[in-house]
């Protein structure tokens, strides 16, 4: 203990005594390290740390699939999961719930929050309970219980100043008093994304007040209308096959009980964890590669510079040989030494984690699951002092096996001249190739996802996004009970909105494109079509919108019209399908026009196809259309639905004279995600752009750090040459000679790194297809512009230590002799 706190000492002594050196190396090494252990916190909160629920590992979600249709998730009907609660013998219990839009009024003026219709037994399967007040008791979810709320600790606190005698108060819920009897912990998050209150659904439908707007009090007892996701929870011992296994032969007896309403259908068991992270993964591996790459670089240019440093050092070790110093002690002193710098710049890089951390959370990007459980915990402390330690003894280690093993005749002769003697020179330069190995993959990592991304915002999502403002609209079910209620209120609405000034046309639609808002998706049949198959089930995306809606959106019309004020609820049944819906079943958009397809979810009266538009993104902008149709609203009008101005100025400058033509047409109704068009475009690029500036930042450090290695190497070499430099220019060697031979020198190592890191990239490249898009991962363009990059890069590198060295005297170099 005494010899290692000597060591310490000495150690810390030493790196003080060289504060430029300690300095550089640190920083390297914070860079690093600091890039390591965000990510890692990023990784520790996604995909380690278990979700914050009670025994997680027992949880599944439960989501029906119609295998005729290729759906995998879709939502389940009451009557089917009241059926698969009483035969099922694996599950503990099945919770359902529904997502919806509330209107809540505390007195003032009402507020929009997300929220969900659930079962009772909600927080019970997910092991959770509120901070204040009680959960849900068995019953509430009937229509005979009082309608009561639990509501989400940031609501809480937003909306009631986080008073706790709020417990027992009653609150307005799109028009219905519930009265609010718990709280929920700041940790809990709903596995519904977004949640911020949740009420008793009524499962026998008789409670309006507690049905989901997306459906009706008679269709919760239709089996064929399913609107409930499931969470259940495992019983202890059983494991998710069986649990499968079971629930898929349930399914077939229903099937076989129920053809008309379950045919094709079925269940299929996803772990919750599964469920939240999604497809995460593949991008986060990415990212962990990415940094390693960088930290390695890192390693590399640390240990470049303490060869050098032990070069400097020869005479100092040679006197402790000589004076009897062990080999063992001499390379655990440097060690301690490179052990010391390792953790300084790791406790340097755990400052620049936190903050990136903290900038990560407050960009709050979308789609990123479990953003607000990102943070610095014992975990990635552990994480940040095992690199440091490791990268400390890595990079070390070659320094101090090196330097311990000096020549004792050569380096304590006197005259010697201690910086320039000193070995290590092969394992330098192989440092300085394995930097460039390292960059060049991330660079061309980093290449492709730029690729990608420019690729991405130059697709054509089929609407023109300039110029339009963006909002919802939430009616209440309980309090526009009928259609006609419904007509009404868009119709006072839409002609206050057209009346202001700068609106040129207005929409209403029931799914905005590029929104993570559920799909509908109704089967169609085509009139006098004969199916291809005798088990042929055609779905495509429904969407009720108003006659202005393709004008709003700026959305083209290929053939035949677009609806008119006369498409009303009186008039004959008309539809209008896409591009890509019209030449799959006809050869061209003339021929699709005047024909008839019937949507049996709307009615079973045929619709006329009066006209074909452009295809248009609606999911994602990397994702086809697929086939989609499009139906008058006042033929089928909805609860929810989006709002689109067209404007002739800046579309934000009207959102308060457009949220105010709504109040007047209902005030106790709010509007609610205001936004321009671009930036509902912008959001949807959120992820592909957050990972695409991460590695951009990555990559940028890695080439500085590679530059710096070969400009380190260079200038070192040229240093040691002094003497070799002055004879040859003695003998005549012309200064020209001196540069190409210099720069020549460090070109040939960064160009082995750089083919070596285009044969690497070309194989593991392969392995991030399913993140790019509109590029290959062998691009040409990337594959050839990466090396020049870095061959620029090489050269004005070592081009500065080479000008260096044409300026050496040769009277002066000599005079070292």
């Amino acid at each position: 203990m005494e010899t290692l706190l000597q060591d310490l000492r000495f150690g810390i002594r030493t790196l003080l005594k060289n504060p430029g050196v300690s300095a550089v190396a640190i920083i390297a090494l914070a860079l690093g390290t600091g890039a390591n252990s965000a990510i890692f916190s990023v990784v520790n909160a996604i995909l380690l740390r278990p979700l914050p629920y009670g025994q997680p590992e027992r949880l599944v979600m439960m989501w029906g699939t119609n295998s005729k249709s290729g759906i995998s998730q879709d939502s389940i009907s009451v009557p089917n999961i009241l059926d698969y609660r009483e035969q099922n013998s694996t599950l503990e219990q099945i919770a359902s719930y529904s997502q919806d839009d509330f209107n809540m009024s505390t007195g003032g003026e009402p507020i929009h929050c997300q929220g969900a219709f659930v079962t009772a037994n909600y927080f019970s399967v997910l092991g959770v309970s509120p901070h204040y007040g009680r959960p849900f008791a068995d019953g509430e979810d009937q229509s005979r219980a009082t309608a009561v709320v639990v509501i989400s600790d940031g609501l809480w606190r937003r909306q009631f100043g986080a008073d706790p005698n709020v417990i027992n108060r009653t609150i307005q819920l799109n028009g219905a008093s519930f009265n609010l009897i718990g709280v929920m912990g700041p940790e809990f998050q709903s596995p519904n994304l977004g949640d911020e209150l949740w009420a008793p659904i009524a499962m026998d439908g008789g409670d309006r007040s507690r049905v989901p707007s997306s459906s009706s009090p008679d269709q919760m007892k239709q089996r064929n209308r399913r609107f409930l996701t499931c969470v259940a929870r495992l019983k202890p011992g059983t494991s998710i096959g069986q649990a499968q296994a079971e629930l898929s032969n349930i399914a077939s007896r229903l099937e076989q009980q129920f053809p008309n309403d379950n045919s094709s259908l079925s269940v299929n068991l996803v772990t919750m964890h599964k469920q939240v992270v999604g497809d995460i993964g593949s991008a986060l591996a990415v990212l962990i590669a990415s940094v390693g790459a960088v930290l390695l670089i890192a390693c590399g240019n640390v240990a470049n510079l303490l060869l050098a440093r032990a070069a400097g050092r020869q005479k100092e070790i040679a006197i402790r040989t000589a004076l009897g110093a062990a080999r063992a002690r001499i390379i655990r002193q440097l060690l301690t030494e490179s052990v010391l710098l390792g953790l300084a710049g790791g406790l340097l890089g755990l400052a620049m984690a936190f903050l990136g951390i903290k900038l990560l959370v407050a960009l709050n990007p979308p789609n990123i699951p479990r953003l607000n459980e990102i943070n610095i915990d014992v975990r990635v402390l552990g994480f940040t002092f095992v690199i440091s330690l490791l990268t400390g003894l890595i990079f070390g280690l070659a320094p101090a096996l090196q330097a311990s093993r000096p020549n004792l005749n050569e380096t304590l002769k006197e005259g010697a001249r201690g910086s320039s003697v000193g070995g290590g020179h092969h394992i330098r330069r192989a440092l300085v190739v394995l930097e460039m190995l390292l960059t060049t993959v991330l660079l061309i990592t980093v290449g492709l996802m730029i690729r990608s991304f420019v690729s991405l915002q130059r697709v054509n999502p089929g609407f023109n996004p300039k110029g339009a403002l963006t909002m919802w609209v939430s009616l209440p079910a309980s309090k526009y009970t009928e259609d006609k209620q419904l007509r009404g209120f868009y119709q006072q609405a839409l002609g206050r909105i057209e009346s202001l000034p700068g609106v040129s046309s207005v929409g209403v639609i029931t799914s905005l494109p590029l929104t993570s808002n559920v799909i509908a998706r109704f089967r169609f049949t085509i009139d006098g079509r004969v199916p291809a198959t005798p088990n042929e089930r055609l779905t495509a995306n429904y969407r009720a919108i108003n006659h202005d809606y393709f004008h709003a959106m700026g959305i083209n019309l290929l053939k035949g019209r677009t609806f008119t004020e006369q498409d009303n609820e009186q008039a004959p049944p008309v539809v209008i399908i896409n591009e890509t819906m019209a030449k799959r079943f006809w050869e061209s958009e003339d021929e699709s026009v005047g024909k008839r397809m019937t949507i049996p979810s709307t009615g079973n009266a045929s619709r006329e196809i009066v006209g074909v538009v452009a295809d248009v993104k609606h999911s994602s902008l990397d994702a086809d259309s697929g086939f989609e149709f499009y139906v008058p609203y006042p033929q089928k009008p909805f609860n929810v639905m989006n709002l689109i101005v067209r404007t002739e100025t800046d579309p934000m400058g009207l959102a308060r004279s457009v949220r105010e033509a709504v109040l007047a047409a209902d005030p106790t109704e709010s509007v609610y995600d205001v936004k321009t068009l671009q930036q509902v475009v912008g959001d949807s690029l959120s992820q592909p752009r957050l990972y695409t500036v991460l590695l951009s930042i990555f990559a940028a450090v890695a080439l500085v750090l590679a530059g710096v290695g070969i400009y380190g190497v260079m200038n070192n070499t040229v240093s040691q040459r002094i003497h070799e430099i002055g004879i040859r220019l003695a003998l005549g060697a012309q200064r020209s000679d001196i540069l190409k031979m210099v720069v020549g020198q460090g070109m040939m190592l960064a160009m082995i790194g750089i083919v070596l890191g285009l044969a690497t990239a070309f194989v593991l490249t392969r392995l991030m297809e399913s993140l790019l898009f509109g590029v290959s991962a062998r691009d040409l363009v990337t594959f050839l512009a990466i090396p020049a990059v870095l061959a620029v890069v090489a050269f004005l590198s070592t081009f500065i230590p080479a000008l260096r060295a044409t300026r050496v005297d040769p009277m002066i170099a000599l005079r070292y002799e």
